[in-house]
């Protein structure tokens, strides 16, 4: 029982004949066409939709690989516009700590987890919002009720230190993943849009994990009420069947970099498989999956009773908090011997050999399940994570 929709991705669950179908046709007809000064219909077509599904004017779209690459494209994004702009010496990017933006090197210079830095030396000139995670905020159910304005408000700090005039964009996931499932407390997205548009930063939120779907509305930017400059995806864009990635940008942004160049390239940035036919063949299908069975707002629906499913844990010893929201839950466990990881390496160990497929995150389960899961298929996972988790359990 996948648990983790795959790796966040597989939104529409496994082996979707719709998808496989809509591939094998593809292939047959058109299996590659260059993106290089000439274009083909489909990805287009997978834009068009894209921008039915965003905030107003968050209309331009483009395509890559993954999230890493999206992340990477839309920091180049945030640096090309400022440059056209005049505004040359905006080059700081601010991330923020325990978050996860890819591993590409725009990536691992924006993002807070050591060890996914560490090795690789000098990168993008970067600095670091504080987490979001809180003590006073444990066992909230939904969005945490403290500390949101503040913690945003640490952006000022930055801007102070640094200049508004050298800071290029902020990016921060809306709900961070790998970092343990961290929740933005409320007003915290809002507060940090404020003060973004107040000095001219641009904000992006990363939603590789949160988007299409998996807080019951297309994107958390929905759900939130608040319209970033930029959206990076992908994942679930094929809900995990083809790699795509998708960076959805602000018309102004685009028109501000395209308007300012002459004949030529506008935009020196590109992949080989950007708008890949097949693959954009595989989103069609995927959005199309979507959109016919109500999945974003199957989501929003089963919300209430995967809150209380996952709540019912708390009572566990081994349970320190437990963070929800949308179709999103992290279990945070005690450590074992003052060894961070191995309470949730085993816990994950224990829950598949026993037919469910959660994920470990340092000492946080976390789990995001495809938006066709059952109740009965959360009930089967919360009565096997309680007998794993109870006192007389072996996790630690």
């Amino acid at each position: 029982l996948d648990m983790t929709a795959g790796l966040w991705c597989c939104n529409a669950g496994h082996g979707r004949r719709e998808i496989s179908e809509a591939i094998a046709e593809q292939v047959k007809t058109l299996d590659f066409a260059s993106s290089f000064n000439l274009g083909h219909p489909l990805p287009f077509k997978v834009a068009h939709k894209i921008a039915q599904l965003t905030p107003p004017g968050l209309n331009k779209v483009f395509f890559t690989n993954s999230g890493s690459e999206s992340v990477d494209t839309a920091l180049k994004m945030a640096l090309a516009y400022h440059q056209v702009r005049g505004q040359g010496s905006r080059q700081i990017m601010i991330g923020r700590e325990k978050a996860y933006h890819g591993v590409g090197f725009g990536g691992i210079s924006v993002g807070g987890i050591g060890a996914n830095r560490k090795e690789f030396g000098n990168q993008l000139t970067s600095d670091h919002l504080p987490h979001t995670l809180l003590e006073e905020n444990r066992m909230t159910k939904g969005l945490p009720q403290k500390g949101g304005k503040h913690l945003a408000k640490s952006l000022l700090g930055l801007i102070e230190l640094h200049g508004a005039n050298q800071i290029a964009a902020v990016i921060v996931e809306p709900i961070a993943g790998v970092g343990g499932v961290l929740l933005p407390p409320k007003g915290y997205l809002e507060t940090l849009k404020s003060i973004c548009q107040d000095h001219g930063i641009l904000l992006i939120f990363d939603e590789v994990i949160t988007g299409y779907g998996r807080l019951g509305t297309p994107f958390a930017a929905n759900r939130f009420g608040i319209s970033p400059d930029m959206i990076v995806s992908a994942k679930g864009l094929t809900s995990g069947v083809i790699p795509m990635g998708a960076v959805i940008a602000h018309e102004n942004i685009y028109q501000e970099i395209v308007q300012s160049r002459g004949p030529g390239i506008e935009f020196a940035h590109g992949y080989t498989y950007s708008g890949h036919p097949v693959a954009s063949a595989a989103a069609l299908a995927t959005l199309k999956i979507y959109e016919d069975e109500g999945l974003f707002e199957r989501a929003r629906e089963l919300e209430t009773y995967w809150q209380e499913a996952v709540h019912s844990l708390s009572e566990c010893k081994k349970v320190v908090d437990i963070r929800n929201f949308g179709l999103v839950a992290g279990i945070q466990l005690e450590k074992t011997e003052n060894q961070v990881g191995k309470s949730g390496l085993k816990a994950f160990a224990q829950a598949f050999d026993q037919g469910l497929l959660v994920r470990a995150t340092g000492d946080t389960i976390a789990m995001s399940p495809p938006l066709i899961v059952e109740k009965s298929h959360i009930d089967q996972t919360v009565d096997l994570l309680r007998s794993l988790l109870s006192s007389d359990s072996k996790v630690s």
